[in-house]
């Protein structure tokens, strides 16, 4: 609710601001400008992440999800202990940072929600445990094998090597997920 209140704020400012400014015909051409941006971007990534949900349902059907569950147990125990317990929520997780491995945060988002709501089930409280803050902050620092999402849009604008970024994001990815957890286990001791 907030957020819609500041960018309704920001709007007001910006169409005042190029009316007292005599730059109303710019605003407005930036508005349109951007609008036409937004609806390209969506477009643009309408393709992987649809193909990611579509396999994610496969992978669910097929029993292939179970699996990868149990492939990434031995690090889910370690890092979610208690929600790794339950078969449901350790697939909801594993699911979540399966995407996050694709590179397909915008697809990993309601598995990160459905996982979250899981952990919060089996706490009993509206609270957010160390767990459930661990998983956003994985899920924001997202480690990427495939930036999929990234070439999709590198692919959309022109670039002739949509994947050249991967070793940039393979230490990124590594480096930030590094830092949050460290940060995340730091709170958990001290906060």
């Amino acid at each position: 609710m907030i957020l819609s209140w500041v960018i309704v704020l920001l709007f007001a400012v910006s169409v005042l601001g190029g009316a007292v400014f005599g730059r109303g015909a710019e605003v407005s051409a930036a508005l349109l400008t951007g609008a036409s941006d937004a609806v390209r971007l969506g477009i643009t990534l309408a393709g992987p992440v649809s193909l990611w949900c579509a396999l994610q349902c496969g992978m669910e059907r097929t029993g292939l999800s179970d699996r990868l569950s149990g492939v990434l147990s031995p690090a889910l125990k370690r890092l979610f202990p208690r929600s790794a317990a339950d078969p449901e929520t350790c697939a909801a997780i594993s699911q979540n940072l399966s995407a996050n491995l694709l590179g397909l945060g915008n697809a990993a988002t309601p598995m990160g929600i459905r996982a979250v709501r899981r952990m919060r089930a089996l706490s009993g409280s509206d609270r957010a445990t160390d767990e459930m803050c661990r998983l956003v902050v994985m899920n924001t620092a997202s480690v990427q094998l495939i930036p999929a999402t990234v070439a999709a849009l590198r692919t959309g604008l022109g670039s002739p090597r949509p994947f050249a970024i991967v070793p940039a994001v393979w230490l990124c990815s590594a480096l930030s997920v590094t830092a949050g957890l460290l940060a995340a286990g730091i709170m958990e001791r001290f906060g």
